[in-house]
C-alpha cells in the first residue's frame, strides 16, 4: 500500500490519496382535468458514457472500517433513498455513523446517514437546517443526494431558502450514478413497436428521474405525452401518479383500475375511461418486485442507455457550504479514497453493501441483496421471461473530472443533463416548474479544480471510458428521431439556425452516453440522383464532424455512423414545397 495521504486506520497511516481523489420533486400536485394538450417533445438526449464493465485494478487495498463510531469530527447529515449508487458514500462512513478507521473519519467528519425516499421532506429538512444554522452555526449540517436529472425541479425549494438568507448548493462531487437499475418497464412488443406506447399508461413518481427515462424515450421515438395525471389521451403516452418509486411498481401490481376523463386534441370529451398501470418507471427493488410478484414486463430502456443522466448529486445550503470549505473538501477527498476501494476489490464492495443494508434498514434485504442488485443481474420473472434488474456505478476522482468535464477537452455532461430536463419539465409543467435555478448558481468547481491541481502529475485510478468499436452497426434500435437540421440549399453548409438545433442534439447525446449514433441524411428528389446520394452523405458527415469537434470525450471514434439515403426513403410526397421540405432531414438512431 502506497505511503502517500492519510487514512487512519489503527496504527497504519494509508495514504490512499496517492492513489486517487478519486429522485424530481414530489408528485402530489393535481393538474386541472380538461383542456390540457398532450405534448410531443422535441427531444430530450443524454450526455455520453462513462459505462465500461473493466474493473479500476490501480489502488491497492486498504484496511477496511472499523465498526465502531468514531465520535469525533465535525457533525453532518446525510439523507439518501435507497439508491445503489452510493456504495462509495457507504463505504467512506465506515457505518450509518463514521466509525473508526473510516475516510470520512481520517477527514475530520463525523456523519450520520439516514434514509429518506421522500423528496419534497428533504426539501423541507434543508429549509429547516438553513434556519437552525442562521440561529446556531454549530448546527450540525445537512447534505442530501438525489437523482442528478431531477435537481432542476429540486431547485424550486430555493425560494423557500433565499426567504432565509441562503440557498441551494451543489457538492461539486458524485459518488456514483444508476447504470440499469432507473427505467422504463413495459411490453415486450414496445421494444419493436414504441408507438404502441400510445393511449397506454406509466406509473411512475412524477417529476422524478424515472419519468425522465420515460419522457426522453417517448421523445426519442416521435410519441406524444400527456403531462396531465388526471385525464387520459388515446393518441398520447399517459402517466399516473404514485407517491414514490415502489408504490409505483405496486399499481402495476395490483392493477387496480383508475377513472379518467378522456381527452381529444386537449379538449375534454366528458366521457368517463377506467386506465390501469401498462408499463411503469421505476428502480430498485421496484423493478425486483414488479418482476417476482406479477411479471410481464420487460426493460424497454434504462440507465444503462441513457448512461449520464443520473449521476448522484449532493445539495445542501450555501451557508453551510460556505463556513465549511476545509469539510467539503475533506468529504470530497473520503468519498474519492472510498470511491476507488468499491471500484476496484470486492471485498470494499461487499462491505459498502452491508453498511447499505444497515442504512436502508429493510429487514428483508441484507447486504448480499445489494452488492447483487449494485452488479445488476439478469433474472426469470414469474412468467419465465429474462428481464435485467438493478445496475449501478460507483464513482472516482477521474469519474468525477469527467463528469464535470475538466478532464483534459472534456465536456461538462451534468451541465448537458442538467438542462436537458431541466427544459423539458418546465415544459410538461409550467406550473409546478416556471423557471429553475441556473446550474452556475449553484455548482462552484473550485473545490474539484483544488484537488485537481493538488494532485496533477501523481498516479490517479483512471475514470471508466465507453469504447465503440468502429464499424460495428447498431444491432438493437432504442430510437429513430428525425431532426429539423437546415442546410444551405445543395449545399452541406448548416443554415445559420440550426445552431440551436445542433446544440439540442448534442445535449441529447451526451445524456445516452453509452448508445452509438447512426446518422442518416435524407434529400428530396429535385435534381441528379447520383449527387442527392452524395448530398445526403455529406449532410450527415456534417452533423458527425461537428458533434465530434465540439467534444471528442462525448463523441469518441466509432461513436458515430454515417449512412447516405439520397431521395429514396422519403416520408412524404416531393409534390408540394412542404413534402420537399419533410423529406430534406437527418435522421438520428440510438441503439445498441
Amino acid at each position: 500500500m502506497t505511503t502517500r495521504g492519510k487514512l487512519l486506520i489503527g496504527l497504519l497511516l494509508v495514504a490512499a490519496l496517492y492513489f486517487g481523489i478519486n429522485k424530481l420533486v414530489s408528485s402530489g400536485a393535481v393538474f386541472k382535468k380538461a383542456e390540457t394538450q398532450s405534448v410531443l417533445l422535441n427531444s430530450i438526449e443524454l450526455p455520453t458514457a462513462t459505462g465500461s464493465n473493466k474493473a479500476t485494478a490501480v489502488v491497492p487495498l486498504a484496511t477496511l472500517p472499523g465498526t465502531a463510531p468514531a465520535d469525533k469530527g465535525t457533525a453532518v447529515v446525510w439523507e439518501v433513498m435507497a439508491w445503489n449508487s452510493q456504495m462509495a458514500g457507504m463505504l467512506a462512513n465506515g457505518g450509518p455513523r463514521s466509525t473508526m478507521g473510516s475516510a470520512m473519519t481520517a477527514n475530520g467528519l463525523d456523519m450520520q446517514i439516514v434514509r429518506q425516499d421522500d423528496v419534497s421532506k428533504m426539501q423541507a429538512d434543508l429549509v429547516k437546517n438553513a434556519l437552525d444554522l442562521k440561529g446556531n452555526p454549530a448546527t450540525p449540517g445537512l447534505i442530501v443526494s438525489i437523482m442528478g436529472d431531477g435537481l432542476p425541479a429540486f431547485s424550486t425549494v430555493q425560494a423557500q431558502l433565499e426567504k432565509t438568507g441562503t440557498g441551494l448548493q451543489v457538492i461539486p462531487y458524485s459518488v456514483g450514478k444508476s447504470f440499469g437499475e432507473d427505467k422504463l418497464m413495459g411490453p415486450k412488443e414496445w421494444l419493436d413497436n414504441p408507438k404502441l406506447a400510445l393511449g397506454k399508461t406509466v406509473a411512475c413518481y412524477l417529476r422524478d428521474g424515472d419519468q425522465n427515462i420515460a419522457l426522453k424515450w417517448c421523445a426519442d421515438n416521435g410519441l406524444k405525452v400527456n403531462p396531465d395525471e388526471t385525464t387520459y389521451d388515446p393518441e398520447a403516452v399517459n402517466f399516473m401518479a404514485a407517491s414514490d418509486f415502489l408504490v409505483a411498481a405496486e399499481k402495476y401490481i395490483l392493477g387496480k383500475p383508475e377513472s379518467r376523463t378522456k381527452v381529444v386534441n386537449g379538449k375534454n370529451t366528458g366521457v368517463k375511461i377506467d386506465v390501469v398501470a401498462d408499463a411503469v418507471a421505476t428502480w430498485t427493488p421496484g423493478d425486483v418486485n414488479i418482476a417476482k410478484q406479477r411479471g410481464g414486463l420487460v426493460n424497454i430502456v434504462s440507465t444503462k442507455d441513457y448512461s449520464n443522466q443520473m449521476p448522484n448529486i449532493m445539495v445542501t445550503t450555501k451557508r453551510w457550504y460556505d463556513a465549511h470549505p476545509q469539510q467539503v473538501l475533506g468529504l470530497m477527498t473520503a468519498f474519492a479514497v472510498a470511491g476507488d476501494q468499491v471500484k476496484s476489490h470486492p471485498e470494499a464492495l461487499s462491505r459498502a453493501a452491508d453498511i447499505s443494508a444497515d442504512v436502508y434498514g429493510d429487514q428483508d434485504k441484507n447486504g448480499a441483496y445489494w452488492l447483487k442488485y449494485y452488479k445488476g443481474v439478469s433474472e426469470a420473472d414469474r412468467n419465465g421471461d429474462v428481464v435485467e434488474l438493478g445496475g449501478s456505478k460507483a464513482f472516482n476522482f477521474n469519474d468525477n473530472l469527467n463528469l464535470f468535464g475538466l478532464d483534459e477537452g472534456g465536456t461538462n455532461i451534468y451541465a448537458a443533463v442538467y438542462k436537458t430536463f431541466g427544459d423539458v419539465q418546465h415544459k410538461l409543467y409550467p406550473k409546478e416548474l416556471p423557471s429553475y435555478v441556473a446550474l452556475d448558481q449553484m455548482l462552484d468547481l473550485k473545490p474539484l479544480q483544488k484537488l485537481q491541481a493538488q494532485y496533477k502529475g501523481k498516479t490517479l485510478a483512471p475514470a471508466e471510458t465507453q469504447q465503440f468499436a468502429a464499424g460495428d452497426e447498431i444491432r438493437q434500435n432504442v430510437s429513430k428521431r428525425a431532426w429539423n437540421i437546415e442546410f444551405n440549399s445543395g449545399q452541406s453548409t448548416f443554415t445559420p439556425r440550426t445552431t440551436q438545433e445542433l446544440n439540442q442534439l448534442f445535449n441529447d447525446l451526451v445524456v445516452a452516453g453509452r448508445l452509438k449514433v447512426a446518422v442518416h441524411g435524407h434529400t428530396d428528389n429535385a435534381g441528379d440522383p447520383a449527387k442527392n446520394q452524395q448530398l445526403s452523405e455529406d449532410r450527415a458527415m456534417a452533423v458527425q464532424h461537428w458533434l465530434e469537434a465540439k467534444s471528442r470525450s462525448a463523441f469518441p471514434d466509432g461513436r458515430i455512423q454515417v449512412y447516405a439515403h439520397g431521395a429514396s426513403e422519403p416520408v412524404a410526397s416531393n409534390a408540394t414545397p412542404e413534402g420537399k421540405a419533410q423529406n430534406r432531414r437527418v435522421e438520428v438512431v440510438l441503439g445498441n
